[in-house]
């Protein structure tokens, strides 16, 4: 596999790969694609404070709700591994296209949802159009920025994309309580048409020359349709380092689902917390947190990178990057999530409320931590492909987390809020490992 270190590139020529565009052209490619990934967040995250009025409308249990939820991360995983291996014969620019009128079908069909099958159908077919957003993003930055700039470029990416798990709640509680959440779902696919026409007018095909598959087809018709399997990303998990990552950034992610997906449930009554605006207001503080560490730990990763390969005398080693998700993994995560499901349930009031938000916010900062600077390194050691790479990862990701969430609620039901977090702390603990 040729690296990007490989001395087979020549200097001159590996620059120019990254100087197609200017560098006011690159911070546009940068807020599109964050834009764009924006609204996989927003679908996902305004759907949990409406989870109540859901149950209410469709005459479901919160659990049974729940499980559309549950759903959605695996047709996000499903979907990261179509839109990422097929954008690698394709290119980035046609597969950002195809994707989103999935999102708006599948918008409109939420919102018309009037019963538990059609809700799972249409909540599934809307998470699979805007699944491959967060994968192509960070192959576009792979695209067009070099090695010692990538971390921080794909840490702010990873930080505006995150600060819709900051605005999603509240817009989605504040919808469902003083609008409708039906609505908010015909808004989400107006977005998607909206992104789909940027797209189309102002963001044009990253790929570096010569390396898309299609490029390397002989006889081209003008539609030409090729079989990708989508399963092959996950063979690059075969890597022992590569799965590592992904199993150590999955256990912490884990800890954040759990957080807010019990808000509602738990925090919310614990506290007396009946209004849906309110319970999403809460959680703010976790996508704040996430938005500043994943800004931080990007440009830390960046100072890592750099300073170890000084003390080697130039040479680059990948692993490097990884020194930067210490602190978030193994100290963060781990006590804000337990600490939270002790004061859950030992501390009332409205002290118990201010450190319950707190402790989202820490683990906001320390999920970001560890996620920004292990997707710069997936990036970084299989740059040919990156999206793939990129896809892999969060898609077995989203399969461990789209089964664990279904035994969240259960689990608070059966052991309590206390125990719950306290195992997921451990686990946490454990991928550092």
């Amino acid at each position: 596999m040729v690296s990007e270190e490989s001395p087979l590139l020549v200097a001159t020529a590996h620059e120019a790969i990254y100087n197609r565009f200017a560098p006011h052209k690159k911070r546009w490619i940068v807020c599109l694609i964050s834009f764009v990934a924006l609204l996989h967040m927003f679908v996902q995250a305004t759907f949990l404070p409406c989870i109540p009025q859901i149950a209410k409308d469709l005459d479901l249990t919160h659990a049974v709700v729940s499980l559309t939820f549950s759903l959605s991360i695996l047709a996000s995983a499903v979907g990261s591994l179509v839109w990422a291996a097929y954008s690698s014969f394709y290119g980035r620019r046609l597969i950002y296209l195809l994707g989103m009128p999935f999102v708006c079908v599948g918008s409109c069909g939420v919102a018309l949802s009037t019963s538990l099958q059609s809700l799972l159908f249409w909540q599934f077919v809307q998470a699979f159009g805007c699944a491959g957003t967060l994968s192509l993003g960070a192959g576009v930055i792979g695209d067009i920025y070099e090695l010692g700039e990538r971390g921080t470029v794909i840490g702010v990416f990873l930080g505006v994309t995150l600060f819709g798990y900051a605005v999603a709640p509240f817009v989605g509680g504040l919808a469902t309580q003083y609008w409708s959440w039906r609505n908010l779902h015909y808004c989400l696919g107006a977005w998607g048409l909206l992104e789909m026409l940027l797209v189309y007018f102002s963001f044009p095909e990253t790929s570096h020359p010569g390396t898309l598959g299609i490029d390397k087809v002989a006889r081209r018709r003008w539609i030409h349709i090729t079989w990708v399997n989508p399963l092959s990303s996950l063979w690059l998990l075969r890597s022992p380092n590569l799965f590592a990552v992904m199993f150590a950034a999955t256990l912490v992610l884990i800890s954040s689902y759990v957080l807010l997906l019990q808000m509602a449930y738990t925090v919310g009554i614990r506290y007396g917390i009946t209004n849906d605006a309110i319970i999403g207001a809460c959680l703010f503080p976790n996508g704040l947190g996430s938005f500043t560490g994943s800004l931080v730990a990007g440009r830390l990763s960046d100072i890592v990178v750099r300073k170890w390969q000084e003390k080697r005398r130039g040479v680059w080693c990948p692993e490097d990057r990884l020194r930067a998700t210490w602190i978030g993994g193994l100290f963060m995560v781990p006590l804000s999530i337990g600490a939270s499901g002790l004061i859950t349930t030992y501390i009332g009031g409205s002290i118990g409320l201010a450190l319950n938000i707190l402790c989202l916010y820490v683990n906001g900062v320390g999920v970001d931590s560890v996620l920004s600077p292990i997707s710069s390194y997936n990036v970084d050691v299989v740059h040919s492909r990156s999206a793939e790479a990129a896809a892999a990862h969060m898609a077995s990701r989203w399969l461990i987390i789209s089964a664990v969430t279904v035994l969240v609620i259960p689990s608070i039901e059966r052991i309590g809020v206390a125990w719950t977090n306290i195992i997921m702390a451990i686990l946490a603990v454990t991928g550092q490992g």
